[in-house]
């Protein structure tokens, strides 16, 4: 198959799709791989790294889009993309389409394959694809946490970790995932009183037990909530729930009730966001106030740190990306957890949270393919 490589063009997006190791991979597998000329600077994989490994060098994005059967990307394709897009071609990067409305039209009318990494999943009901950046958007959500303290920045001034004499900020993670989980372990580490509050009890046990109740664990209902908000110096929002929009967690009336100039940080803004006052930003602009709380709401958060995420993501990729070069859309087929990552077939949405959060008709993965 010929796979193909654009460069990312989302805001600040410094990511790749495929990394030199993994183009050498597909192409050691009998693949022919197409990267658009400079796609991995942002890495530091220059195209004679590519070549090297065996892909061929093309000088623009629409020859990408031309040649290649399969594109193998990062961020969801942006508007200047999606006219490069065609039927039966399979995108295989992150979407997040619950709340984007205009992707996924654009992806239905295209009549293309698209593969979701966020709704892949494997056989202990994890998500392997979205779970390496997840992992590093949790450790830089408290990174921008203790940066949007500052008073330079915003903030009320204050340290997030403290120091001798001097309480630390008490920083209130809700959603106890992956994205959570890192989250406590950044701020933890560096000093900070830490919260982090779930709906599971079995998994509220395991964050016990693997912090050694250096982190209290609370049960996320209502009363909760609030009383844990309110007191917070820093709020990171990792509520997920696989392929549709994100609950509103905190809503705009509670801003009033919490600490000045304290910090949001929605990590979950790809799917919409867990606060009710969030919007997405950039790296350029990544803050903004709302009632004297300052949000930090970044939409590709790993992408400050392209060289990690880069190759974290792509040794999770790596395998369901050479399935599908290899085997196209029987590969699908042949395996449910791949197969979960099929939102969009040929015209149709088979993502069933997309499709009831945008309202539109749901057809089954199954039944598109006709398994």
């Amino acid at each position: 198959m010929r796979v193909g490589v654009p460069s990312e063009i989302k805001v600040q997006e410094h990511r790749v799709g495929l990394t030199p190791m993994a183009a050498r991979e597909y192409v050691h597998a009998g693949h022919e791989v197409l990267v658009q000329s400079g796609a991995g600077a942002g890495i530091g994989a220059a195209d004679a790294a590519y070549a090297a490994a065996g892909a061929r060098i093309v000088a623009s994005a629409a020859e990408v889009y031309a040649g290649a059967e399969m594109i193998v990307k990062v961020k969801e394709p942006q508007p200047a993309e999606w006219k490069l897009l065609r039927a039966g071609q399979i995108v295989f990067t992150y979407l997040h389409l619950a709340p984007d409305p205009a992707q996924t039209q654009a992806l239905i009318d295209s009549g293309c394959t698209a593969i979701a990494y966020e709704t892949v999943t494997d056989a202990h009901g994890g998500l392997p694809l979205l779970a390496p950046m997840s992992e590093v958007a949790g450790r830089l959500a408290i990174e921008a946490a203790a940066f949007s303290l500052r008073k330079p920045a915003g903030g009320m001034g204050l340290l997030l970790g403290g120091v001798p004499g001097v309480h630390p900020a008490r920083v209130v993670v809700i959603g106890g995932g992956v994205v959570g989980l890192h989250a406590a372990r950044m701020a933890a580490g560096l000093g900070a009183e830490v919260s982090v509050l779930d709906r599971s009890v079995p998994r509220l046990r395991q964050l016990d037990e693997l912090f050694e109740g250096r982190v209290r664990t609370c049960y996320s209902d209502r009363a909760t909530i609030d009383s844990e908000v309110f007191a917070a110096d820093v709020v990171i929002g990792a509520v997920l729930v696989p392929g549709a929009s994100t609950p509103k967690i905190v809503t705009r009336g509670m801003l009033a009730r919490m600490r000045p100039r304290s910090v949001l940080v929605d990590v979950a803004i790809d799917q919409g966001g867990c606060f009710e006052t969030s919007r997405p930003t950039t790296h350029d602009a990544p803050t903004f106030e709302v009632d004297g709380i300052i949000h930090y709401c970044v939409a590709n958060m790993p992408g400050a740190v392209p060289i990690t995420s880069s190759h974290a993501l792509n040794h999770a990729t790596l395998p369901f990306g050479l399935a599908l070069a290899a085997h196209g859309e029987a590969a699908l087929a042949a395996d449910e957890h791949l197969r979960r990552g099929l939102n969009i077939h040929r015209g149709r949405v088979t993502c069933e949270p997309v499709a009831r959060a945008l309202g539109l008709p749901f057809v089954s993965a199954e039944a598109a393919l006709g398994v």
